[in-house]
């Protein structure tokens, strides 16, 4: 039997989503929780990978069993055993085929930045004091909805097949002391939006004219782009599927 898992972590002690030798991974650190629990190797497909550091509010993996679970109880157990850190949401049932990655159809991501020093937010935002022209940032991010080839904001050594990204959002809001980046595609790239971001920054700040943004992505040269902002500052929010996912 398949099932789906929500989750939500806070990405500090991690390196990433994804296990890998010698570094802590939320990944390893729920399916052995998982197993342990549930007495069987199970293993988990993510919605997608996040980079050290990196948050995530919502996310998805699925998994196999062989019985069905009790899946209220499951969800306790499962919060009472893993780190503060990491919270499960929900476990829901779904068909034998569906899948946590390549059933996504749109992923929402949030960069945080806060231009107040303020020690509650230093591990949840990136600290820039320097005045940001918003406007300036808004109109080079809606520059990012004309364009699919994003080979630009991509790491240089990546095994991925495409560059093709469909961005469907992109804008810049200012919330109770933080201002925030919120952006919609049907896929990204490894570390496309903290390029992009970094990209945007040294536009916010006037060292480049809004057009550098469509300078950078048909140059396809990540050495173009701006340096990746900080991981802290990023959150995986939102990740949708078709209505009918659910068995």
């Amino acid at each position: 039997m398949r099932y789906f898992i929500q989750f939500s972590f806070f990405g500090k002690a991690y390196h990433g989503w994804q296990v890998q030798p010698n570094a802590l991974t939320v990944q390893q650190v729920l399916q052995e929780t998982m197993s342990t629990l549930l007495r069987a190797d199970i293993k988990l497909v993510g919605a997608g990978r996040t980079d050290t550091g990196v948050h995530a509010k919502q996310l998805f993996a699925h998994f196999d069993v062989s019985n069905r679970l009790c899946i209220k109880e499951t969800v306790q157990k499962l919060n009472s055993f893993l780190p503060a850190d990491i919270a499960v949401q929900q476990i829901f049932e779904v068909g034998p085929e569906a899948h946590a990655r390549f059933d996504a159809i749109s992923r929402t991501y949030e960069y945080h930045i806060t231009q107040k020093k303020n020690p509650f937010l230093s591990d949840f935002a990136h600290f820039l004091w320097t005045p940001l022209d918003v406007d300036a940032m808004n109109q080079a991010a809606s520059i990012l909805l004309e364009y699919t080839d994003f080979e630009c904001f991509s790491r240089s050594q990546t095994d991925v097949k495409t560059f093709l990204c469909h961005v469907t959002h992109a804008q810049w809001k200012h919330e109770p002391e933080r201002l925030v980046f919120t952006i919609t595609a049907n896929r990204f790239l490894r570390n496309m939006v903290r390029a992009i971001v970094g990209t945007l920054l040294p536009i916010g700040l006037g060292k480049f004219p809004v057009e550098q943004m469509r300078k950078v992505i048909e140059s396809k040269d990540r050495g173009m782009a701006g340096a990746s902002a900080p991981a802290k500052g990023l959150y995986l929010t939102e990740v949708n599927y078709p209505e009918n996912i659910r068995s």
